[in-house]
């Protein structure tokens, strides 16, 4: 019914559920998921607060679809009768004071409600609703995050009383910027520890092509400004027009986007007076051929893409108290140099190396800004790679992480309250604990295709552009023959078997007539001399893995392909014996492995043998009591070593490669794995022996070695049928959607990059060969674990 009392969709909601069984999606009926109940405006209605709410529900759901139940109680201003998608559970009117205790109560015995997450703004509740809202969150008694999505400085007692009020009764608040935090801290006097800084999320974007976007939109050969947002008098557009004339006279190909209709309540209450007043202004100015206005609501890949063609983003905002700006984010977002005001945001984030601030409503600052700006690329193409660093971490994807984590930790303190209070009765059932759980990702090989010319696939990318200058490598092709292996036998594709092709042919290439292979070849196809300055044993060892591998798939993939590997590895044999180099042994030991067939000459098994007895030495070498290792270091793809060891097992059925192989492994797992998740040796300090854990400071962690303990780790629950080990592929994959130091992902689900590495302050954005091939290998290992799937 919709009356006196909030709106309730119930029956929708079952009807809703229904659909899902009949339709196999996921459903929890037995032990249905907590629910968290966003308090929001939420589109259709048109507000920056509803946006940010959308987008902050679908990261969640993508993130943590089988950790929560997402569903919204929409703010409406009156009865706006709006048409809501079917995550809207609730619409409360927020100028009908009688609606909000209905809606308190009817949360509190609505037992699927775990936890409310308020997105607050004052605007929300005028019109006499301050007070109702206050005492909804008296009545509520589930626990309650509050979003301040305003914090004013220098409040009056009345704002600094209701405020307090709010944050009292709140188990946490999150602002959007550490300026925010301190304001709440020293001028509201709002714990600390009660605040939780989450930044405005951020959308990942593809970072298309500046050019071939300008020709799409007919902005060709034009030097594009920018700014986007729902219009109002405070963006102050015209501190813009009115620097235009001297941007002009520097650089006359300069082309200005005003983006976006003018806000909904400005229309209620002005009319477009605001719009027709700048209209004015550029007719007056001569501006006719300089100025557009996009007057859209414009969808989110457009929008998207119009920030990606932007030369320069201005944001002139004339309100000193802007805590936060989602436009603002979102250009930083798509790599766009920014010249803005000073509002509290811009002061945290457009440090001096990504943008310029400019004063308030300051015209000739504006054009001197510019100018600038537009007459030095080197300086743009700098501040557009700082800005991407800078906001990387606010991708929706991390502040989902953020928001789920800050909720597991309050559901922690609402279990310890509940043991206190009833530590001596056994009367109360103890609430279910949250446990997060991240969800795949799908399997994309949009990079890797991206990275692979018909040469092979390219070293390193920038951002995520290919760097052709940085050429190719054998072990960047080992790897991606391995991985387009694994994903051809998982969906027969056909056209992985060109890029098959390609890497296979690379593979040749790099084989010297001695039987050896060189590693490292320019962009013309020339063997750079890099290859006379470092070891390439390992190199070697990787194109034998990969060319068993291939011939492992003999039963799927075409003769010509398997016949080209075998020629090729026959070729190499000779190069095995003279292996000392410890990975280099351990890669072969896998590749031979992997050759494996009813009519496999002997010689394979002798060399397993042959390596493998190397190994075992070493480890018995090595090791002493505390210190299980095959050296007297950890460092990079040590899980390598026992899998190789275990593959020897398998092979020769002999118990010394067996039993070596699980107590090295169980050492290192001990020393990578800890209640937070997994932390692998950095490539910026090894882990001596005499060093019972690893360096206090993390960072230099690699996808490549969280990618080896994955194959490592299915390997051996393929011998020893051990879940534990089954359940640390879990702990580790989930490294790469956010379980490790910094709460980031290292996969970029946009791009299906991955992205370099991980260090101690920050992630490096670059999304090179070498991590995206070891995310895309573990991510296909997963997936054979019918365990994963669709878990």
């Amino acid at each position: 019914m919709r009356n006196d009392l909030a709106y309730n969709r119930v029956p929708e909601i079952e009807n809703l559920l229904f659909r899902q069984v009949t339709a196999k999606e996921p459903v929890h009926l037995a032990t249905p998921l907590p629910e968290v109940l966003f308090l929001t405006s939420y589109p259709p209605r048109e507000c920056g607060i509803a946006t940010y709410s959308q987008d902050l529900l679908k990261s969640l759901n993508n993130k943590f679809s089988n950790s929560f139940s997402l569903k919204v109680c929409a703010l409406e201003s009156g009865n706006a009768q709006l048409h809501y998608p079917k995550e809207v559970k609730y619409v409360l009117d927020t100028t009908d004071a009688a609606q909000y205790v209905a809606l308190a109560t009817t949360i509190n015995s609505d037992k699927r409600i775990k936890f409310v997450l308020v997105q607050h703004e004052f605007g929300f509740f005028e019109n006499g609703g301050e007070a109702a809202f206050l005492q909804l969150l008296y009545v509520v008694t589930k626990p309650i995050v509050l979003v301040f999505h305003t914090v004013l400085p220098n409040p009056d007692e009345i704002l600094r009383a209701k405020v307090r009020r709010i944050a009292a009764v709140c188990a946490a608040v999150v602002v959007m910027t550490k300026n925010a935090a301190q304001i709440l801290n020293t001028d509201y006097d709002v714990a600390a520890e009660k605040t939780s800084v989450i930044p405005h999320g951020t959308h990942l974007v593809p970072h298309l092509n500046k050019n071939t976007l300008k020709e799409k939109y007919g902005l060709s050969d034009r030097k594009v400004l920018a700014t986007f947002g729902l219009l109002s008098a405070g963006k102050s557009i015209e501190t813009t027009l009115h620097a235009l004339p001297a941007i002009i006279k520097q650089h006359p190909d300069v082309t200005f986007l005003v983006i976006g209709r003018t806000h909904p309540t400005v229309v209620k209450s002005q009319g477009e007076a605001y719009r027709d007043a700048l209209e004015a202004q550029v007719k007056a100015l001569q501006l006719t051929e300089h100025v557009l206005f996009i007057n859209q609501y414009l969808p989110l890949e457009d929008l998207l893409e119009y920030l990606q063609l932007t030369d320069i983003y201005l944001f002139t905002s004339k309100d000193p108290n802007q805590a936060v700006s989602g436009t603002f984010s979102y250009a930083m977002s798509c790599g766009c140099p920014i010249i803005s005001t000073p509002i509290p945001h811009a002061r945290e984030v457009l440090q001096e190396d990504a943008g310029i601030i400019i004063d308030f409503q300051n015209s000739d600052q504006m054009a001197t800004a510019v100018n600038r700006l537009l007459g030095d690329d080197d300086l743009r193409t700098s501040f557009s790679a700082s800005a991407l660093q800078h906001i990387v971490p606010s991708a929706w994807e991390n502040s989902a992480i953020a928001h789920a984590q800050l909720l597991q930790k309050i559901d922690a303190q609402t279990q310890d309250a509940f043991q206190d209070n009833f530590m001596f009765s056994n009367r109360k059932k103890q609430p279910e604990t949250i446990t997060l759980q991240y969800q795949l990702p799908d399997i994309s090989l949009e990079h890797v295709k991206k990275m692979t010319t018909q040469v092979g696939m390219i070293q390193f990318s920038i951002i995520n552009q290919p760097d052709l200058e940085s050429g190719y490598t054998l072990d960047d092709n080992a790897r991606a023959m391995i991985a387009l292996c694994m994903h051809y036998a998982l969906t027969q594709e056909e056209s992985d078997l060109a890029d098959i092709k390609t890497y296979l042919n690379f593979i040749g290439f790099c084989q010297q007539p001695a039987g050896n292979f060189l590693n490292y070849v320019d962009e013309n196809q020339q063997f750079t001399p890099q290859n006379d300055e470092t070891n390439l044993a390992d190199s070697n060892g990787r194109a034998i893995w990969a060319l068993g591998f291939l011939i492992s798939k003999r039963a799927i993939l075409p003769a010509d392909l398997v016949l080209q590997a075998e020629s090729i590895l026959n070729a190499a044999l000779n190069q095995i014996p003279g292996m000392h180099a410890t990975r280099a042994m351990a890669f072969t030991i896998k590749g031979l492995h992997f050759c494996k067939a009813e009519n496999k000459p002997s010689q394979h098994a002798d060399l397993i043998k042959l390596l493998a007895n190397r190994l075992v030495q070493m480890y018995r070498h090595e090791s002493e009591p505390g210190w299980h290792w095959f050296e007297s270091y950890l460092t990079y793809a040590n899980s390598l070593l026992p899998e190789a060891l275990l593959c020897a097992y398998q092979e020769t059925g002999d118990l010394v490669y067996k039993n070596t192989a699980k107590t090295a492994f169980d050492f290192l797992l001990s020393r990578i794995f800890n209640e937070k998740g997994i932390s692998v040796i950095s490539n910026k300090s090894w882990l001596h022996k005499g060093y019972r854990a690893l360096p206090v400071s993390p960072g230099g962690e690699q996808p490549i070695d969280v990618a080896y303990t994955i194959f490592a780790l299915d390997r051996f629950y393929e011998v020893f049928e051990d879940s534990d080990y089954l359940e640390k592929m879990t702990i580790a994959f989930n490294w790469f959607l956010g379980a490790n130091h910094l709460n980031q992902i290292i996969y970029n689900p946009c791009t299906g990059g991955c992205y370099d590495g991980v260090e101690d302050l920050h992630i490096n954005l670059n999304q090179g060969a070498e991590s995206t091939l070891s995310y895309l290998m573990a991510r296909l290992t997963l997936e054979q674990q019918d365990h994963f799937v669709h878990n």
